[in-house]
């Protein structure tokens, strides 16, 4: 369990930190450019109007118009894709790094073992014998 929960927080933490980098490079560069793209267009005020706004006689706003507010919902969208995108190449960078580390220690030779008390007593009678 402390793996998984260890996992989410540097998934929140992550998320958090990139967030407003995110938020910029979409706002500030990305958009601007898909905007141009298509016309000059900024996909913030993209909306459709459902019911227009109703007035009064002296010309006075009486109810707000309601509108579907679509071009901010692309903004979000691509802006939350990047956030994913930015933490699976994280995850996976974290997860190539601990495998290259759990090769390399598996790879390592292992230490001799210490030997026994019996198997030193042995060695001991084979160099008398080889003396002899």
């Amino acid at each position: 369990m402390k793996g998984n929960v260890m996992d989410m927080a540097i998934g929140v933490i992550i998320g958090g930190a990139f967030g407003k980098i995110v938020t910029s490079l979409v706002n500030d560069i990305l958009m601007p450019l898909v905007g141009a793209l298509i016309g000059n267009v900024n996909f913030t005020t993209l909306s459709a109007t459902l019911r227009a706004p109703k007035l009064n006689e002296a010309g006075d706003v009486v109810a707000e118009a309601v509108t579907l507010n679509y071009g901010n919902f692309i903004q979000v969208t691509i802006d939350f894709l990047i956030v994913a995108l930015c933490i699976f190449c994280v995850i996976k960078l974290i997860n190539k790094a601990s495998s290259l580390v759990k090769k390399q220690e598996e790879e390592a030779p292992a230490p001799a073992p210490e030997p026994s008390a019996e198997e030193k007593l042995l060695t001991e009678i084979r160099d008398l014998l080889k003396q002899k």
